[in-house]
């Protein structure tokens, strides 16, 4: 039975990152600290310096031959089924498509497993709960978060691609009436697509941090 006491425990564990979070709001939408335009910069800033580093930092505390694979598969099942519902809906239903299937995804089978899950987990459930949600994490940042932005890259260039031709382009044709091969909409080989998502995976900073991280972690408990 949960008592006052792991309430308070709750509490003081994420106070400070929603402390954090007012006073960052409050900076712009009240007191005019930060304009609009800086929190591009800060955002730059979290997502190339201070979440690797966060990663990098929690990530490799873990032991990788003590993990709880029986916990690692039973994550991946429930993803696996969170995705194998959601194609469905994409599949059969008419507002279904590629783009919400993705953030659906994201928002259903993802979770804040550091900023969030750690503090949460260590009050509730002590060092074997922040263990537990940090494997989670790590197969998280390593495996699925690369999948899903091969995927992302994957809709972005079909989606620019498309841009780029529109419509009017498909229906140009010659004297004849035959479709004329230079307007018609040419889609790129596989080869060109995998290596604008390999580009764009090489500038995520977040993949190298748990690249690392993991690579550490086994160096150092081997």
């Amino acid at each position: 039975m949960i008592g006052w006491d792991d309430v308070y425990k709750l509490i003081a564990s994420m106070f400070p990152l929603y402390f954090a979070l007012i006073l960052g709001y409050g900076s712009v939408k009240w007191w005019h600290l930060i304009k609009p335009d800086h929190c591009g910069a800060i955002n730059q800033l979290n997502c190339y310096f201070i979440m690797p580093l966060f990663t990098f930092d929690f990530a490799s505390r873990i032991n990788p031959y003590k993990m709880n694979f029986r916990f690692l598969v039973a994550d991946g099942i429930s993803k696996s089924i969170v995705l194998v519902v959601i194609l469905l809906w994409a599949k059969f239903s008419s507002k279904g498509n590629y783009r919400w299937s993705i953030t659906s995804f994201s928002l259903s089978a993802f979770n804040n497993t550091l900023v969030v899950g750690v503090p949460l987990m260590h009050a509730m459930y002590g060092p074997l709960g922040e263990n537990l949600v940090i494997q989670a994490s790590i197969l998280q940042l390593t495996i699925y978060m690369i999948i899903l932005l091969v995927m992302y890259a994957f809709w972005s260039v079909n989606e620019s691609l498309d841009q780029e031709v529109g419509p009017n382009d498909q229906l140009e044709t010659d004297l004849e009436g035959n479709p004329n091969e230079d307007s018609m909409t040419r889609r790129p080989s596989l080869l060109i697509v995998l290596k604008v998502v390999g580009i764009k995976l090489a500038k995520n900073p977040n993949t190298y941090a748990s690249v690392l991280a993991v690579s550490w972690a086994f160096v150092a408990n081997r």
